[in-house]
């Protein structure tokens, strides 16, 4: 079993998010042209509507403390208590503070989504305890045999291509909820290292960049009218070829650095 720190996880994934970020926000750029470079009228207007708000009040301020509260519990208490002990401790420390109300809270959350990734879970453990997982390994292993890719570095490509697929057709959650087991006892069985291949899984997870319906983000965008689905896959290939290139360069020279 390994357990993992929400410090050590910062270590493993920032650094990768400081160098992709100025990569995607520059193919952006080249893939739409901005309509409009000056800005000044838009800028005016959110000064305008921050001076008609008034000075941040109590109640301001005491969202930013509990809001940083929590991720200070995230990185110095998430191995004793887990994340979700300390996310659900800051959501009762918004209620209490009168900040939000349970009406708020409880018509404003998708407890579909909660329940789907429940059932993802479900599904993954299942997968694990039944032995699924290791026979869906062994055969993904068998698979990648032929083509020198079942250990090493063509095994972080591999692992990286099939989340960064299985991602776009559903959330993000849900595809490392089920990808997980197999990845693991994937590792397993070609005698790497599981903690790198976890990574991969779990930071590919995020590569949804290809389909309009691959995070609720985008859905709401797509909404609007403004992008075809079309632009998502325009842009996105090209972010997720990046993407794929940085975290396979981080997994091959920058983790073993700093692995304990």
């Amino acid at each position: 079993r390994y357990l993992m720190d929400y410090l050590t996880w910062m270590l493993y994934a920032y650094p990768m998010f400081l160098v992709q970020l100025p990569i995607v926000s520059a193919l952006l750029f080249w893939t739409f042209k901005p309509e409009y470079r000056d800005l000044s009228r838009a800028v005016a207007r959110l000064r305008t509507q921050v001076i008609m708000d008034g000075p941040l009040g109590m109640p301001g301020w005491s969202a930013i403390l509990l809001f940083l509260l929590t991720i200070v519990g995230w990185i110095a208490f998430s191995e004793q208590l887990g994340l979700g002990i300390v996310a659900i401790a800051g959501a009762v420390a918004f209620l209490v503070a009168g900040l939000v109300r349970w009406e708020d809270i409880n018509s404003g959350v998708n407890w579909g989504v909660v329940l789907l990734y429940a059932a993802a879970i479900s599904l993954g453990v299942e997968m694990k305890e039944t032995g699924a997982a290791e026979w869906v390994a062994q055969t993904f292993i068998g698979a990648l045999a032929p083509l020198g890719a079942d250990q090493g570095f063509g095994l972080y490509a591999a692992v990286a291509v099939l989340t960064t697929f299985v991602t776009n057709t559903m959330t993000a959650g849900a595809a490392v909820a089920v990808l997980g087991p197999v990845v693991l006892k994937t590792a397993t069985v070609a005698g790497d290292d599981p903690l790198t291949i976890g990574f991969i899984t779990a930071i590919a997870s995020a590569f949804a960049y290809i389909t309009a319906a691959a995070h609720p983000a985008f859905t709401i965008i797509y909404a609007s009218g403004y992008l075809k689905a079309s632009d998502f896959f325009r842009s996105g290939i090209r972010m997720t070829f990046v993407s794929l290139l940085l975290i396979l360069g981080a997994a091959t020279f920058y983790w073993p650095l700093i692995a304990r």
